[in-house]
């Protein structure tokens, strides 16, 4: 085995938490498939946060597949939970016209008006599938629309009719008891981003998930109306024997009565939903969010009811939230949020593979649509560099490993990856045009031009992207048509040296190493020291005398006192239009 290999099974969570899946599968399921699972609700964007339920799971997976044992990783859909409000600002939605869905199983909505798909929860479902295909996540997908409506869950559904005295004696644990207020608060503070939790979690115990307890007695099974389709039902009898049960739809007035056992329009309300499907697919490792693991939440329930059906809980961690840079924690109850699809957009699928493997799943951390994007390309770089070299500490090399390839092999790369900040400041001063783009990447390495755009492709074109869709009107770049005649007639003899200097080096430096050494060695040159003496070597007053230097330019080149990096900006304006603009 490579060494490589032996250091990730023994440095980061994700091994870790594959050794302790692994014996877990065997004591539960010796010889089978190990079985990991996440779920997602497609009852609007399915944003980055969501993607953690699908990456911590997937992680450890791909680090199970990579030491020869087979495993299925479950990705429950949960198209057929309700429809329980209208998000805003989504495209082709209007928000009155839709309301009078709400109720109804999210497969049963319109999809939003435009939309190739049959209903709402393809909709949503269809981006996140094609953004998983793109990172390399493999799954078996699940829909619990199909599981339901054929009849698949029939036998657990009817179990739980038989047993609901014992699953309301545990969520009677949980029941009533007025939050005090600081509880309250907290629980604000923490909004769940799942949407059943949510729903569940909009009361208190039963009454939360409207489980239809009443007058007739508790029952953990909600019918869809027969003649609306919406879930605003109550059971008001049951008869185990005959299975005959009898509901009223409190929205329309309908009710009928009909066998469960042979009825297939409804489901078990959420807190038993979850711990049945646990036991029905030998799940042995399902990560949960904050969310579904505070006291009396779906977690914790499910893991008392999960034995109801002759199951065991999984194991998995609690993760933190994702954020965005400058947006507050995210909630798929609202449009607007940044998915994967958004993501995969501005940065390769190895970048935002590495921002979740090289976190544990209990830390939180920040997915960058600002200008941190460029840092954070800058880090996987040096991270790149010091893999390839060998200097890389081992937690690092395994966080790596996962980001550029799975089980199944390498994703796809971009064949010569130049510097992400440069490629943005290229884009941006050459507004589109490919061949200006070309020519100024091919100088920045003059002994190995860059032959074709596509050697920096996907790179250059999530650059590209970002610039286009994240970066204000009033920063973008535009270079001057002409001198600005009047700055430069005031500049004194320092000012007019310099511009000298600069002009005199260009034939000389026309690459981007050689210009960043020339722009930044004119300032120290007319100190009195060398042009490569390093800041140790130098007083502060020559980083004051840089940045004169440095805002200078920009505003003789582009009428502002910052822009893209001088070399690259340079190189994009050419060595012709530079002598112009600079007043030669």
């Amino acid at each position: 085995m490579p060494i490589v290999a032996q250091s990730t099974e023994t440095t980061d969570w994700v091994s870790r938490f594959a050794d302790e899946v692994i014996e877990e599968s065997e004591r539960r399921a010796p010889g089978k498939p190990v079985v990991v699972a996440s779920g997602l609700s497609p009852s609007g964007p399915i944003h980055l946060g969501n993607l953690r339920e699908v990456m911590t799971p997937h992680l450890v997976a791909d680090e199970i597949r990579r030491r020869g044992y087979e495993v299925r990783h479950l990705i429950s859909w949960d198209d057929y939970d309700r429809y329980r409000k209208v998000p805003k600002g989504i495209d082709g939605v209007d928000e009155d016209s839709f309301k009078e869905h709400i109720g109804k199983p999210l497969t049963s909505v319109p999809a939003p008006q435009g939309s190739p798909y049959p209903n709402w929860a393809e909709h949503f479902k269809a981006a996140m599938i094609e953004s998983l295909a793109e990172l390399g996540v493999e799954f078996d997908g699940i829909s619990q629309t199909e599981q339901y409506t054929s009849g698949v869950y029939r036998e657990q559904i009817l179990h739980a009719m038989k047993h609901r005295g014992e699953i309301d004696a545990v969520l009677a644990q949980y029941r009533t008891k007025p939050k005090p207020a600081d509880q309250k608060k907290q629980q604000a503070k923490q909004k769940p981003v799942d949407e059943a939790e949510l729903e569940a979690a909009e009361g208190s115990g039963a009454a939360a998930e409207d489980d239809g307890s009443g007058s007739a007695g508790y029952f953990p099974y909600k019918p869809y109306c027969g003649n609306c389709e919406k879930d605003l039902t109550t059971v008001t009898a049951y008869d185990d024997d005959s299975t005959e049960m009898t509901y009223a739809c409190t929205a329309c007035g309908f009710s009928e009565t009909v066998r469960l056992s042979e009825f297939n329009r409804g489901k078990l309300v959420w807190k038993v939903d979850w711990p049945m499907r646990w036991a029905y697919e030998g799940v042995v490792f399902e990560p949960s969010g904050v969310d579904h693991s505070s006291p009396g939440s779906s977690f914790q329930v499910g893991g008392q009811i999960v034995g109801i059906f002759g199951g065991k809980q999984p194991i998995g961690p609690m993760y933190a939230f994702v954020g965005i840079s400058g947006m507050a924690k995210m909630s798929s109850s609202r449009g607007g949020v940044p998915t994967p699809a958004d993501a995969l957009k501005i940065m390769e699928p190895q970048l935002l593979r590495w921002l979740y493997a090289r976190r544990k799943p209990n830390q939180s951390f920040k997915i960058a649509f600002d200008q941190e994007i460029q840092r954070l390309y800058d880090e996987w770089d040096r991270l790149d560099a010091k893999v390839a070299d060998g200097t890389a500490l081992p937690a690092d090399v395994a966080a790596h490993s996962r980001a550029v390839r799975t089980a199944a092999g390498e994703l796809p790369k971009t064949p010569r990856p130049l510097p992400y900040r440069t490629l943005a400041s290229v884009a941006d001063i050459t507004a589109g045009h490919e061949d200006q783009a070309l020519r100024i990447l091919s100088e920045l390495d003059p002994a190995n031009p860059l032959g074709s755009l596509d050697e920096a492709r996907p790179r250059y074109d999530k650059a590209e992207a970002w610039i286009n869709t994240h970066v204000p009107a009033d920063q973008r770049t535009i270079v001057r048509d002409e001198p600005d005649h009047d700055l430069l007639k005031s500049l004194d003899e320092q000012g007019q040296e310099s511009l000298r200097l600069l002009l005199d080096g260009l034939a000389g430096h026309w690459s981007l190493d050689g210009l960043t050494h020339l722009v930044y060695g004119v300032p120290k040159v007319q100190a009195g020291f060398p042009a490569d003496a390093t800041p140790k070597e130098l007083p502060p007053e020559i980083k004051t005398a840089q940045r004169s230097f440095f805002a200078l330019l920009y505003h003789l080149l582009v009428g502002r006192d910052t822009g893209p990096r001088l070399p690259t900006l340079l190189l994009a304006v050419g060595q012709e239009r530079v002598r112009r603009l600079l007043g030669e």
